[in-house]
């Protein structure tokens, strides 16, 4: 992944003023990368698309902000000294995002940035000399199963989106796509995820552990349909993935531990190296308290975000005795000024050697997500069978609690709800569960309400200070972000969400 975007796709164009030779003109620079020249060999390829997986991480940086913050799973370790957040973190928090969010740009940027990427390189790794059919076929299935969760992530965004398959032959090209149905964008991304469970293997030798499987593209596909309402074919696609060696970690915390990343339990996370110059995550320091300085990430000098900070709301969701909320939310940190407890999310919080340089990885898709999307595809047809209880029950079993049984379908699918919001905490999947689980108006009516409890009695205090009448205030419309300006001011053409 150290091949970065620019070296990988930047377009050398070298014009020489001091000589009038002609063959000298047709030379390029030999120290930087041209797209003409590059993806000739397997090598290169292989570089192109490593260069792909780097750009998740851009992406994973910053997720937290998008998938969690307008939940009801984390809030902000308010800080009434420095308002400079107040319209860009905060707005998602509050549901003040308008279309001129910094942060929204920044990941629209990133999305279309390594979709294009993708897209270059599906195309170009086609004239390459010496790439077998069997490995041009796993380099297509993981740039594909990487462009679906990409517009996957889009789609449930912003629903309607701009669908580029295909490189671009001049940037004024751009000006002519317009949003697409989410049904079409749905369509695609079925379709390269289909690809990609054809083209992928179960499992990589030893050096490529990481990259994208059939298990991950069967996962992702039956999240697909599940978000789509498509229960049967949910169930079919993800009851696959039963047989491709997953299981549950004994241990909960195992599953986050840098010390055993991409195992068993592991479909798909994003990859992160310490030992690597620009590879490491530093998640924790986003997240722990701002003024908690080396009392959580162990290093003094640290000066940490308080961003994403778990809600009195999730703290008190986990039942008696679940150990998943000792491995996942921290209580152990009191504010210096306030004396308050300030929680923070634990999971991503692991010993380092490096200040600043964690070498956690992201979970993007885990067996545990799987069971209990599969549960629900079977619910979701009918009622609870005694498939649907294992599945469940599994993952109840490993945290700890006791098994569920004699539900009614809308009771199951109420302890699935709270199973899945626990199990997944802080992993980026909860504002997508809320928008696919309810309607419009159970959305707002739950938004709302959850605002009002947060609003009266704040997990972490504000010191004083008060809200504007406009935090808090949930809209259906805002279930959908807005189109980022600078879009619309580089094409016209495209349409804003309805609602901003």
């Amino acid at each position: 992944m150290k091949v970065t975007i620019i070296r990988l796709l930047a377009v050398t164009v070298i014009i020489s003023l001091l000589s009038c030779r002609k063959d000298y003109l047709t030379k390029t620079d030999p120290t930087k990368v041209n797209t003409a020249l590059f993806y000739k060999d397997p090598k290169q390829v292989e570089q192109a698309v490593n260069g792909v997986y780097g750009t998740l991480q851009g992406i994973a940086n910053n997720q937290w902000i998008t998938n969690e913050l307008p939940s009801d799973n984390t809030t902000i370790d308010f800080n009434p000294g420095d308002r400079g957040q107040s319209d860009r973190i905060e707005a998602f928090e509050f549901y003040t995002v308008n279309a001129n969010s910094t942060n929204l740009n920044t990941s629209y940027i990133a999305h279309y940035n390594s979709i294009s990427n993708i897209n270059n390189t599906l195309a170009k790794m086609q004239g390459a000399t010496g790439l077998t059919d069997s490995i041009k076929a796993v380099n297509e299935g993981q740039l594909k199963f990487i462009r679906a969760y990409l517009y996957f992530e889009l789609t449930q965004y912003y629903g309607d989106v701009i669908l580029i398959t295909k490189p671009l032959s001049q940037p004024s090209d751009a000006w002519t796509y317009l949003r697409e149905s989410q049904s079409k964008v749905y369509t695609q991304i079925e379709t390269d995820l289909k690809d990609a469970v054809v083209d992928l293997p179960v499992k990589y030798q030893a050096g490529h552990v990481g990259r994208a499987t059939r298990g991950a593209a069967l996962s992702l596909l039956g999240k697909v349909y599940l978000t789509e309402k498509k229960y049967a074919d949910a169930a079919t696609t993800l009851s696959q993935v039963l047989t491709l060696g997953y299981d549950l970690n004994n241990d909960y915390v195992d599953a986050f531990n840098p010390q055993k990343k991409n195992g068993i339990e592991s479909v798909f996370e994003i990859q992160y190296n310490a030992s690597i110059d620009g590879e490491w995550s530093s998640f924790i320091y986003t997240f722990a308290p701002r003024l908690s300085k080396g009392a959580v990430t162990g290093w003094a000098q640290s000066n940490p975000g308080g961003w994403n900070i778990p809600t009195n709301d999730i703290i008190n969701a986990y039942e008696s005795g679940d150990k998943r909320k000792d491995a996942s939310v921290g209580l152990d940190f009191q504010s210096p000024v306030t004396g308050q407890t300030v929680p923070y999310i634990k999971k991503y919080d692991h010993t380092h050697a490096v200040y600043g340089r964690t070498d956690d990885n992201w979970p993007v898709l885990r067996y545990a997500d799987v069971l209990l999307m599969l549960a629900e595809a079977i619910n979701e047809q009918g009622a609870p069978t005694t498939d649907a209880y294992t599945y469940l029950n599994k993952v109840r079993h490993r945290a700890g609690l006791a098994d569920v049984s004699g539900l009614t379908q809308q009771s199951f699918r109420d302890t699935l709800a709270h199973e899945r919001r626990v199990e997944l905490a802080f992993e980026n999947w909860r504002w997508f569960d809320l928008k696919r689980t309810m309607t419009s108006a159970q959305l707002t009516t739950f938004l709302n309400n959850y605002a009002a409890t947060e609003k009266a009695n704040p997990t972490v205090t504000r010191q004083g200070v008060p809200y504007s009448n406009t935090d808090y205030v949930f809209s259906a419309f805002e279930a959908l972000f807005p189109i980022p300006a600078n879009e619309i001011i580089v094409n016209p053409k495209l349409t804003q969400t309805p609602g901003y």
